[in-house]
């Protein structure tokens, strides 16, 4: 990530990555910063908490059972195979989202950061030897196509994906531009497999979409923290701010299956929307490595209500500045709890131009509550849909295998009570009712329940504001 901490840490760390998946046009897994040195051995057996001997004693097992792989495998296997597989295994063991990186998946990742890549628009991440869609660009080959947030592939081109790594299935799914992919895909609520042919392109994210709803409310959708995040956030209002002809009343920012980014994206753009405070603070393994960071007092829209949408899409960079704007009562949250996730990464690069992206802290919001594997409860719980889909894999961070739990003793914490609500908070319905119609992308303020639901609340809330005035 390109994210640079106040000062550099164990293992030279100079950056932290926060988002949920990487991509091929796709993504896999939440990453973090570069490092400006890679750490060596040594480093890391000083601090291991075995005496030299288990250390020689462990290091003899690894190279006896690569010898015997070497000697006796069914077929022949090079050593950048075994000890890249031995490394992916010894870090996707740890936890969901430390992972290695060969030079290939290194380079598509800083690549994606910067808000543009090839391939078909979609995150994932693997479970059980499937690949989950974590997040989709909306205007994306994928999207266009009708792959879902939350679909399973089980197949490419029609193999399955079962004895893929996730790195080999993200690079069947990239490819030249304007060459198709069928993807065999498992859907909530559906019974049969469903076959959608993709299209690949040239993926560039337009991480902003805005437009100004009724009543002078403003909407601004954010689909991930890249580089160009906070800078779009900026333009945007002002777009809104002349499109309303200095009327502008509120503003809706959705995040929903927002996968998060980058940390200084997030921070940037949750200090857009206060005036002070903390945003997030980090803890490390070692005290002397947490941090904080704090707005800088240039709140974009000048106190005017907002309304955030959040849902189980929304992870980390997202859930870092729908904590924030909760914690500071700045915002009124609306949706479904989110992701859940938590944690930080830190990318480190190594010798062989590949690199290491290794959990290395926890993040908290301001009033100390660390969400991982918890996620952010929304202060108005209102569904996308009224009836409850079969679910199939995993819905959250809690679900993975090997998930990091949270840790402190603000943890479990509730969200904050909440006093500035509006009565008409208590009328919303927590679902649509049974004749609302289906969501239709065409006609997303019709047919986006939760979307209409926080434009009531947007409206509210400006009411309010006006009657205090007086």
């Amino acid at each position: 990530m390109n994210c640079r901490p106040a000062r550099r840490i164990r293992r030279l760390r100079s950056g932290l990555l926060i988002g949920t998946a990487f991509l091929a046009g796709v993504a896999t897994a939440p990453r973090a910063g570069l490092l400006d040195t890679p750490f060596g051995v040594a480093s890391a057996f000083a601090e291991s908490r075995g005496g030299r001997a288990e250390q020689r004693r462990l290091l003899t097992l690894f190279t006896d059972a690569l010898a015997l792989v070497h000697r006796d495998y069914v077929d022949p296997v090079t050593d950048k195979v075994l000890i890249e597989n031995a490394l992916g295994g010894m870090l996707t063991g740890l936890d969901p989202h430390s992972s290695y990186l060969n030079a290939t998946a290194f380079r598509q990742m800083e690549a994606e950061t910067k808000g543009a890549f090839g391939g078909l628009g979609i995150e994932v991440t693997q479970e059980d030897g499937l690949i989950k869609v974590v997040s989709r660009s909306d205007h994306a080959p994928a999207a266009k196509a009708g792959v879902k947030t939350g679909d399973i592939i089980i197949a490419l081109d029609g193999r399955s994906v079962q004895s893929l790594t996730l790195d080999d299935a993200v690079d069947r799914m990239r490819g030249a531009p304007n060459t198709r992919i069928t993807l065999t895909i498992r859907r909530a609520g559906v019974d049969k497999p469903l076959a959608i042919s993709v299209l690949r392109q040239i993926i560039h994210i337009p991480v902003i979409d805005a437009r100004l709803l009724a009543g002078g409310v403003g909407y601004v959708r954010l689909s991930e923290f890249t580089e160009p995040a906070e800078a779009g956030i900026r333009r945007a209002v002002r777009g809104l701010r002349a499109q309303s002809e200095g009327t502008l009343r509120a503003l809706i920012l959705d995040l929903r299956d927002n996968p998060g980014g980058l940390l200084d994206q997030a921070v940037a753009v949750a200090s857009d929307f206060l005036n002070q405070g903390r945003i997030v603070s980090t803890r490390a393994r070692h005290p002397e490595d947490s941090e904080h960071w704090d707005a800088n007092g240039r709140d974009i829209l000048g106190g005017l209500s907002m309304v955030v949408l959040i849902n189980g899409g929304s992870a980390s960079a997202s859930e870092i500045v729908a904590g924030a704007l909760q914690d500071h009562q700045r915002a009124v949250l609306l949706g479904t709890r989110s992701f859940g996730k938590g944690s930080v990464q830190t990318v480190s690069p190594l010798p062989d131009g590949g690199a290491v992206d290794l959990t290395t802290a926890r993040y908290y919001t301001p009033s100390g509550r660390s969400i991982q594997a918890l996620g952010i409860t929304p202060d108005i719980t209102v569904s996308e849909s009224g009836k409850a889909a079969r679910s199939f894999g995993d819905e959250r961070e809690a679900d993975l295998n090997h998930v990091l739990r949270a840790s402190g003793v603000t943890d479990l914490l509730a969200s904050p009570t909440r006093t500035d609500l509006s009565p008409i908070a208590k009328a919303i319905p927590s679902a649509p009712p049974a004749d609302f119609p289906a969501f239709d992308p065409a006609r997303p303020d019709e047919t986006d329940f939760q979307l209409r639901q926080a434009l009531a609340v947007a409206k509210a809330l400006t009411i309010g504001k006006r009657i205090s005035a007086n």
